[in-house]
């Protein structure tokens, strides 16, 4: 009863009412999280430490208070105390950590609710614990498999507009000089360095304000950014990259919140608000809305098998029949980060050599626009 009472009391204060009932001021974790959040890895091992605290019998604040004492940073600290400070004062943890959604998550705060709420704290924590370290590999994975071409990708830019904007204009008046015709290489060449110089600086300044805009519009507008991830889904080899992706978090976090106790409306509420692709986002609302009427998701899913594999479908629907559908999500969560796994290794040895080809064409061009010219010169001016 006190914690429901508790609940219920705090449920819709605002940050002045709760402090002066006696409350810790909603507005100091809010502050916080403006400023600073927890990365995957530390709510990883914010879930793994207090699992272990909890199942071994230590009270919630005490556990806290340890994971406080380990904090590394101010701001660590400080979110610890507020939390301490709030389930001192009667407030469930996932109450704390929804101040601020950019500090925790929404996923991580619905499985920590449903572990306080039934009982089952500890095993939700270490739900949580494992799913924040699978998602936290499976992003390295993917960042780790794209560094390599986009560090030859900018090596090759930088080093072909080296040579065109300032390397070649040293030796460029001494072929405009001579009077000879030039390859087309070297004129396009030519053309080439005298925009470069000439409204390089400009050319550049657009880029990066056209880069800045495009992001702020990315990240504000709802309409360009569902048109850009549904563009990213079409492309031949990122779009399968980026549905297995998202299969296997949309299969972990719906098998994870399924096993913590929650229904199926719920969890996929709670996916919707985790979900950073729009496409997916918005089709997971659709299938909350389907199965808010009684529908089951691997109908939807077998409907729009563009978004969603065959295997996928087939198997949810068994799971759903059986009534195994957490353990069958989980299963094929696994399936499909292995595939993740294979699709950024085959993407990273597919795209170095292609990186490579077109570095070597580029600079080779380069080169020939230069020597070939000079060559001629020197068989111009050679004795007959």
């Amino acid at each position: 009863m006190r914690k429901s009472s508790a609940l219920f009391a705090n449920k819709n204060k605002t940050p002045a009412q709760a402090k002066a009932a006696g409350g810790p001021s909603a507005f100091s974790l809010s502050f916080q999280g403006r400023f600073f959040r927890l990365s995957l890895r530390e709510q990883m091992l914010f879930a793994k430490r207090l699992s272990f605290m909890v199942r071994a019998g230590a009270p919630l604040i005490d556990g806290l208070s340890i994971m406080q004492k380990q904090a590394r940073t101010r701001g660590s600290r400080a979110i610890y105390n507020q939390l301490i400070k709030d389930v001192e004062n009667g407030q469930y943890l996932h109450t704390s950590l929804g101040r601020t959604k950019r500090l925790f998550g929404d996923f991580g705060i619905s499985v920590i609710r449903v572990g306080e709420m039934s009982g089952t704290l500890s095993e939700n924590l270490a739900y949580l614990a494992e799913e924040l370290e699978k998602r936290t590999a499976l992003r390295k994975k993917v960042l780790g498999a794209l560094l390599y071409p986009a560090f030859i990708t900018v090596a090759t830019l930088g080093v072909s507009t080296l040579l065109t904007a300032y390397i070649f204009p040293k030796i460029m008046p001494i072929f405009q000089s001579l009077n000879v015709d030039l390859p087309l290489t070297t004129r396009v060449l030519i053309a080439v360095s005298v925009y470069l110089h000439s409204y390089g600086l400009y050319t550049l300044f657009a880029l990066i304000v056209g880069g800045i805009g495009a992001a702020v519009l990315y990240q504000r507008t709802e309409g360009f950014r569902y048109v850009v991830d549904r563009t990213l889904l079409a492309l031949p080899i990122a779009g399968t990259l980026i549905r297995s992706y998202n299969m296997t978090n949309f299969a972990r976090m719906l098998g994870i919140l399924l096993k913590s106790g929650m229904t199926s409306i719920e969890a996929l509420e709670v996916i919707v608000g985790g979900t950073v692709n729009r496409v997916y986002r918005a089709d997971y609302r659709r299938i909350g809305e389907l199965v808010l009427h009684g529908k089951r998701i691997s109908t939807h899913l077998e409907a729009h098998s563009r978004y969603y594999p065959p295997t996928l479908a087939h198997m949810i629907a068994i799971g759903e029949t059986t009534g195994n559908l957490p353990e069958t999500l989980l299963t094929l969560a696994d399936m499909y980060e292995k595939e993740v796994d294979d699709l950024t290794r085959n993407l990273s040895s597919l795209i170095e050599p292609i990186l490579m080809i077109v570095m070597g064409v580029l600079v080779g061009l380069i080169a020939v626009s230069v020597i070939t010219p000079i060559y001629g010169i020197t068989q111009h001016l050679s004795p007959r």
